[in-house]
Formats: C-alpha cells, sequence, structure tokens
C-alpha cells in the first residue's frame, strides 16, 4: 500500500480535528449544562449499578467505547460528574462495546459516525446565530460534539488501511507455533493495532478476517482482542491531555481497569479460552478449538474444513461467535470483579496522578452536602455552614494567584497557567454557589425553627458575597491582562503601592475566614476588627488615589500606567466590601447584636 507524506499530514490533521472538537464540546458543555444536566447525571450515577448501566446503554448506542468515554472525561472535566462516578461509567462502557463486535460478528457491518456527525452539525451551526445564549452554548457543545466523532472518523481513515489490505499481514502465519510467545506476540500486535485505528472494533474486524482465512488459530484472534482492549485506551488518553487533573485520573483509571484485567486473563489464558470455547459449543454446537485441531490435523472435506483446507460456512459462523464471546465473558467478568472495589480504585488512582500542590484540587466536588435524600432540616444546615467555610477557602486561594499575577510577566512560564487557573476557580465558584444555594432552598422547604429561617437567610446572603469576591478576583485578572496588552510596566514604587493595598485585603480576608468558622458563635472583636480593615482599605485607597494624581502630574509615570494602577486598587477595595457584607451576612444570621462601624 502507497502511504504518502500528504497521508501522514492528513492523520496529524485528524488528531488536531479531534483535539479542538473535545476542547469545544467541554466548553459548550461548561456553558449549556448548568446544574440541570449535573442533577441528571447524578440521578444516572448515583450508585454503582446504574453508573454501570449508564455507561453499558451510551455505549452501544455510539457504537464506540472511545467515545464514549471521552465522554465521560469531558464531563469530569466540566466538573458535571465525580471521578468515583466516572469509574463505574467507564466498567459499563467496556461491557457495552462487546455490542460492536456482536453486530460485526453477525452482520459484517460498523455504524459511520461521520454520518451522525454531519447531521449534529447541521443542527448545531444554525444555533449559534440564534439570540438566546443557551441555544448558542448548546450547539456550540453539538459543533464540537460533531468534530469530536468527524475526527476519530478522519484518523481511521488516513491511518495505513489494514482492513482493505489483509495480504499485508501474511506474514503473521510464521509467528503462529511459538507456544506461550506467540500469544504474546499477538497480544502487542492487538495493542499496537488498536493504538493506531484508535478503534477496537477495527481490531476485532481485522482478527476476524485473519482467523476465517485459516493465518491464525481462536486462541491468537483472542490474544489480539486482549491487547485490543489495552489499545482502545489511548484515545481517552489523548482527550485527557489538555484537560484538568480529574480528567487525567479519568483517563487513567481507563487503563488501569484495562490493563489489570488483560494481564489477570494473560496469566490464565489458556484455561479462560477453553472456557469461552466451551461456551460457544453450548450456543453453536460447534468448539472454536475443534476447528483449530482440525485445521492442524489437516481434516479436509468435513463439516469445518473444505477440500481446500478453508474454512466452511458454519466454521466461520463458529469463529466469529467465539471472538465475539471472548470479549464479552472477559469484561462482564472484569467487571463483576472490580466494581465491589470502586472506592479503593480510586484512591489508587488518585494516588497515581496526585495534584501538583496539596490543596490545589481542581476537581469539583462539595465535601459536606450530599444528593442523597434529607434527614433533618436543622440537621443540614450544619453540613451548609461546614460547605461554606470550604466555599470561602477556596476563593482565597484565587486572592492568592491574583497576587501572584501582579508580579509575573506576560513571557513567564507560569503567568496564563495561574491565569486559566483564576478563571478555572471562578467557574467552580459560580457552581458551588447554585449547588448550596440551591441545598439551602431545600431544607427552608422543610419544618425550621424562626432561628432557623433566619440562618438560611443569612447564608444565602453569604455565599453571594462569596461568589461577588470570586468574580472580582477574575477581574483582577482581566484587568492585570489588559495592562499586558496594552505593554504597561509599574514601576517598583507603584508595585509596592498595590502590595500593600493586597496585604491589607489579604489580613481582611483570613478574619474574614475566621469568623465564617466560628459562624455559630463569631467572637465580637473579629467583627469589629472587620470593620476596621474595611475602613483601613478605604483610607488606603483614597490616599493612593490622591498620591496617583499628583504622580500623574509630576510625570512619575505615564496616564495609562496611573489608569491600571487605580482600576486595581478599585478592585480590591471592592473586595474589601464584599468581605464585609459577609461578616455582616454571619452577624444577620445569628442575630448578633448590632456592631457599629465606628467601634
Amino acid at each position: 500500500m502507497n502511504y504518502t507524506v500528504l497521508d501522514f499530514f492528513c492523520l496529524m490533521a485528524s488528531i488536531c480535528l479531534f483535539l479542538y472538537g473535545m476542547k469545544v464540546m467541554s466548553e459548550g458543555l461548561q456553558k449549556v449544562a448548568g446544574d440541570r444536566l449535573r442533577n441528571i447525571l447524578a440521578i444516572m450515577t448515583r450508585n454503582r449499578v446504574t453508573g454501570v448501566l449508564t455507561g453499558i446503554l451510551i455505549t452501544a448506542l455510539i457504537q464506540s467505547s472511545s467515545a464514549s468515554t471521552v465522554m465521560v472525561v469531558s464531563f469530569v472535566n466540566a466538573g458535571l460528574m465525580t471521578l468515583q462516578q466516572a469509574m463505574a461509567v467507564i466498567f459499563g462502557a467496556n461491557v457495552g462495546t462487546t455490542f460492536t463486535t456482536w453486530i460485526i460478528s453477525a452482520f459484517s457491518f460498523e455504524f459511520n459516525l461521520s454520518d451522525y456527525s454531519l447531521v449534529l452539525l447541521a443542527v448545531g451551526v444554525p444555533m449559534l446565530f440564534l439570540k438566546r445564549s443557551t441555544f448558542k452554548s448548546l450547539g456550540e457543545f453539538m459543533i464540537g460534539f460533531s468534530l469530536l466523532f468527524m475526527g476519530l472518523d478522519m484518523i481511521s481513515e488516513y491511518v495505513p488501511n489494514l482492513q482493505e489490505n489483509p495480504e499485508m499481514l501474511r506474514f503473521v502465519t510464521d509467528w503462529t507455533t511459538m507456544g506461550l510467545w506467540s500469544v504474546l506476540i499477538f497480544f502487542f500486535m492487538g495493542l499496537v493495532f488498536t493504538m493506531i485505528a484508535q478503534s477496537s472494533a477495527a481490531t476485532f474486524a481485522l482478527t476476524l478476517i485473519m482467523c476465517s482465512q485459516g493465518w491464525i488459530s481462536f486462541s491468537l484472534g483472542c490474544a489480539i482482542i486482549l491487547g485490543g482492549n489495552i489499545g482502545t485506551t489511548i484515545t481517552p488518553i489523548l482527550a485527557s491531555l489538555s484537560g484538568n487533573i480529574a480528567a487525567k485520573r479519568t483517563a487513567m483509571g481507563h487503563l488501569l481497569f484495562n490493563v489489570l484485567g488483560s494481564i489477570i486473563v494473560l496469566c490464565i489464558f489458556h484455561p479462560f479460552m477453553e472456557m469461552v470455547a466451551d461456551i460457544t459449543k453450548a450456543c453453536t454446537g460447534t468448539s472454536p478449538l475443534d476447528i483449530s485441531a482440525a485445521q492442524e490435523a489437516g481434516m479436509r472435506g468435513t463439516t469445518l474444513l473444505d477440500e481446500k483446507g478453508g474454512y466452511t460456512a458454519r466454521a466461520q459462523s463458529c469463529v466469529a461467535f467465539g471472538l465475539a464471546m471472548f470479549p464479552t465473558v472477559f469484561n462482564a467478568c472484569n467487571l463483576l470483579v472490580m466494581i465491589w472495589f470502586t472506592k479503593l480504585y480510586v484512591r489508587i488512582v488518585c494516588w497515581m496522578v496526585p495534584a501538583r500542590h496539596k490543596d490545589e484540587e481542581e476537581e469539583f466536588s462539595l465535601k459536606y452536602i450530599g444528593r442523597g435524600l434529607m434527614s433533618a432540616s436543622e440537621l443540614n444546615i450544619l453540613q451548609a455552614q461546614k460547605e461554606i467555610q470550604q466555599y470561602g477557602k477556596r476563593v482565597e486561594r484565587m486572592l492568592g494567584m491574583c497576587k501572584d499575577l501582579i508580579h509575573m510577566k506576560e513571557s513567564d512560564d507560569n503567568y496564563m497557567h495561574t491565569y486559566n487557573r483564576i478563571e478555572k476557580y471562578e467557574q467552580i465558584s459560580d457552581r458551588m454557589e447554585i449547588e448550596i444555594g440551591t441545598y439551602l432552598n431545600k431544607i427552608a422547604e422543610g419544618r425550621l425553627s424562626p432561628e432557623g429561617k433566619m440562618r438560611i437567610t443569612g447564608m444565602l446572603r453569604i455565599i453571594s458575597e462569596i461568589e461577588s469576591i470570586a468574580d472580582g478576583c477574575l477581574k483582577i485578572a482581566k484587568t492585570l491582562e489588559r495592562k499586558n496588552k496594552n505593554h504597561v510596566q509599574f514601576t517598583d514604587s507603584v508595585l509596592h503601592e498595590i502590595d500593600q493595598m493586597f496585604e491589607i485585603v489579604s489580613r481582611a480576608m483570613t478574619n474574614m475566614l475566621n469568623v465564617l468558622d466560628e459562624m455559630e458563635n463569631p467572637e465580637r472583636s473579629k467583627i469589629i476588627e472587620a470593620y476596621n480593615k474595611e475602613r483601613e482599605i478605604n483610607n488606603l485607597r483614597n490616599s493612593l488615589r490622591d498620591g496617583n494624581i499628583f504622580n500623574i502630574n509630576n510625570k512619575e509615570y505615564g496616564y495609562k500606567e496611573g489608569i491600571f494602577f487605580m482600576d486595581l486598587i478599585g478592585e480590591a477595595e471592592k473586595l474589601g466590601d464584599y468581605m464585609l457584607n459577609v461578616i455582616e451576612g454571619v452577624k444577620h444570621q445569628f442575630r448578633t447584636a448590632p456592631v457599629s462601624p465606628a467601634v
């Protein structure tokens, strides 16, 4: 087969299209999903059994375990699923993918995903021109989804097409008489083929051709399929490269699940293969191992081999059934064992793919608020209080990132990484506000004392103000981005004054978190300190504003530098206002005696 340089570049472009589709789909998903899709997925995956069934159903419908696993990776990357939920879906996806092998075995037919992609593209593009932002985001999601499938289809198209040129593989007959080494050789052959073709179904079809032609035995065909079970994990691994740590853990979980299962089966390969052959014989009346034995013995002119030594229609049907049964039994056994150790499995994956810093987990999940049925509303208030404390600590990290960003240059390696993390944290902050607010509203629907109702009102105000702090941090990051685009550089004296302001704001934030930690009984001195810090921030803002005008008039720095300087100071001052509002929310929540700002 003539494989040109142009074909190679088309292959690279196909991979780029796949990765871009993954990115667009994930971004559109985050915009359109909101809280609804998260709740739906939470219901579908609320326990291991329903999660597994979801994975089986989705994979059977879209005919690709790679594509369904890629979707799971994007859901985790968008914060719509937890790692534990994703693992259950992936376990099910490995069983669901055997549905494709049965279709190929029975009808020698595969669905063309690109046909569905074009339909999605035809629907998604016009939605970009609608007025409602929800429809635009949905259109963006559908476009990304279609590009992802088109990329997968084009990758298969531009790799060396082994299915159309099976004669290229006649040399493999020389490697079929080496015992255990033959099994390992064909195992790695299946792994490599699947990684190249990006489809375990393609590997299965190729294996079916080689077995039906009599080039390799049934046992070596099973070895190829077993290797393809690991090779198919390359697609979600590629999809996770541009994702967060949760997405990378999901892809690693998929890889580890398939590798562990394959290694175990390799250790008991011949007994396991004989079990599959017995199941096939019970269903079809013929064992595929008997066909291989008849071929080795040269028994031509039988019901299994024709006069030329080729497989008869009955033999081909039996081999096809056995090859489809092998991954079904393998994945079902793997699932039945692994499903009981999901939590342990998740801990192992987290250990294998640790966060860069201990407190910098980027996976969005609520720590104290569960999704099950709520018991006593008064007790649930305590859970909400703990979650609010975690919410405040997460936003505090955003403020620390902003302080670091001020001293970074656009050319620094960590600049864009820090900026992107601030954006990601702000998106997580939005979802946390919605989740906690929805939870508080559900608590309010129950029987509450008047004090309990006051607490709910105060906490709703608190989460709104904390989210405003997160918005303010993002505005600071965007101000710094505009500064860099305008090629503005601050002098050392200006940076020192900015640091002064952010140092006071940081102390105000620390005090606010201390009050949240003592929400049940906040110290009066800390509430008084909050008012003093806010007043100190206002006084410094006024002083710096007057000094800024003086410095501009005296040509200490230019007018543009002065504008960006005061924009940062103004945003920092607003953060102090939001922090004071949080303190007042705590006062309102527990009817703390009024503390005058003049104290």
